[in-house]
């Protein structure tokens, strides 16, 4: 990771560690770097957050004044974002949005030509930039760039879905958590279309409550409506909907674990899954794991990042991935987490099998775990530690093969993660317990 550049792009408190100026400097390089060989063209999408409005202002007003035009796609999902630049000849985009942080934070998350977040160099270049202050070249009389409308472009990428996906949901009753962010202006809308019978909450957004206690996150709300109502499956999405986490009809979560085994045996029975391999993280769920040794279903851990997933699927030519934070990958379709395409990829196996979410979750049995967070002031000097260190292996080896402890530092946050996975809560709970209680006596 580098200085400003997270897992997941820039990203950080509003007008604190990311403020207009930083979005003005990050439109300015990339405007002039894909404008050297003629008028660069760079799409700019937005979650509902209060500062996104200040953020594409400033980050059209740099890209345009070095030159390139800019294509404003206003409120939208990050995937939207990544299947536009990809389609219609756009050179980059960017997607203004802290996902699943609160409305206070923001961030810019940028998208080469092919739809996949850019390299390491041009994130290099950037953060030189911003840090030298040199004063890049302004484009004077008729080659200052334009910023464009492309409204438009929301419309394109739910077209793109629906034709992706032709499903008839006659009869299927629906239940949304849109978590007040970009689904609000996408989910129901094509679902819709798909003649199921929907159900949305936190679908008004007011630019301060994306994400406040719904969405993917915190979907105690969706939960509830599940256990009330007549419901299939309920979706919640997080703030720029490029994750999802499904709720089944008693109300119990079902997280991107749980999405990947559904999708990973479906699509090994119909022999579409490519290598016979699942693409997931290090934080997988270890019943995952054993349910997939039971299907015959291969699998590689990649680090924590859906950045990481796509990578490795690219790599080895994989076409199913995902975190169990509910980032879900379905690369034949489109190149990066979509919880929308998610939710009708569900869809689909439930029609196509005629069975219900309770069905097709048989055969998985996911191990307790317990997360915990441990904020710091030093989360690089805190994975050094030795004591740190010391404790998580004793823990590992107390688990033997019935569990297992990770400790990880957050791409995105000043966050130790502690988690642990055994054959009970109470388990569970005391082996985090011993890892946490040093690193809250030594770096809080």
């Amino acid at each position: 990771m580098g200085k400003y550049f997270g897992t997941d792009g820039i990203r950080g408190k509003a007008n604190v560690d990311i403020n207009a100026k930083t979005a003005f400097e990050v439109g300015r390089c990339l405007g002039h770097y894909f404008s050297k060989s003629g008028r660069g063209k760079i799409l700019v999408g937005k979650d509902t957050r209060l500062s996104s409005s200040m953020f594409e202002m400033a980050l059209a007003s740099g890209i345009t004044s070095s030159g390139a035009d800019v294509f404003l796609v206003g409120y939208c999902p990050t995937p939207c974002v990544a299947y536009l630049v990809k389609n219609k000849d756009f050179d980059c985009g960017a997607m203004i949005s802290a996902s699943h942080n609160p409305f206070y934070d923001n961030g810019i998350k940028i998208f080469n030509h092919e739809g996949t977040k850019v390299s390491g160099d041009l994130e290099d270049l950037i953060e030189e930039y911003i840090d030298s202050h040199e004063e890049l070249p302004f484009k004077t009389d008729k080659d200052i760039g334009r910023v464009i409308d492309y409204h438009s472009g929301l419309d394109i990428y739910l077209d793109f879905l629906e034709n992706e996906y032709p499903l008839d949901l006659t009869g299927m009753k629906i239940a949304l958590d849109c978590a007040n962010g970009s689904a609000s202006y996408s989910a129901k809308q094509l679902l819709e279309k798909n003649n199921a019978e929907i159900t949305v909450i936190h679908n008004d957004p007011t630019g301060i409550n994306i994400n406040n206690h719904c969405g993917s996150t915190h979907p105690e709300d969706l939960q509830e409506l599940m256990k009330k109502g007549n419901y299939d499956i309920g979706f919640a999405f997080d703030g720029d909907a490029d994750r999802l986490i499904a709720v089944d009809p008693n109300g119990n979560l079902m997280d991107g674990d749980h999405i990947l085994y559904i999708c990973g045996k479906y699509l090994n029975e119909t022999k579409e899954l490519k290598k016979n391999t699942v693409v997931t993280t290090v934080m997988a769920n270890l019943g995952l794991l054993k349910a997939f040794d039971r299907q015959n279903i291969s699998y590689v851990a990649t680090q924590v990042g859906d950045k990481y997933v796509f990578e490795e699927m690219v790599k080895s030519g994989y076409n199913l991935g995902g975190e169990q934070s509910g980032h879900v990958i379905f690369s034949d379709h489109i190149t990066t987490g979509d919880g929308l395409l998610t939710a009708l990829n569900l869809l689909t196996i439930m029609k196509a099998t005629n069975k219900g979410a309770l069905e097709l979750l048989e055969g998985l049995k996911i191990y307790p775990q317990l997360l915990i967070n441990i904020k710091v002031k030093d989360k690089e000097l805190a994975m050094k530690d030795k004591d740190v260190l010391n404790e998580t292996e004793k823990v590992s080896k107390e688990l033997g093969e019935n569990g297992r402890i990770l400790v990880r530092p957050s791409g995105t946050e000043p966050l130790v993660r502690v988690m642990v996975e055994a054959e009970s809560d109470e388990l569970c709970k005391t082996m985090v317990g011993r890892v946490t209680k040093i690193l809250e006596d030594k770096f809080v």
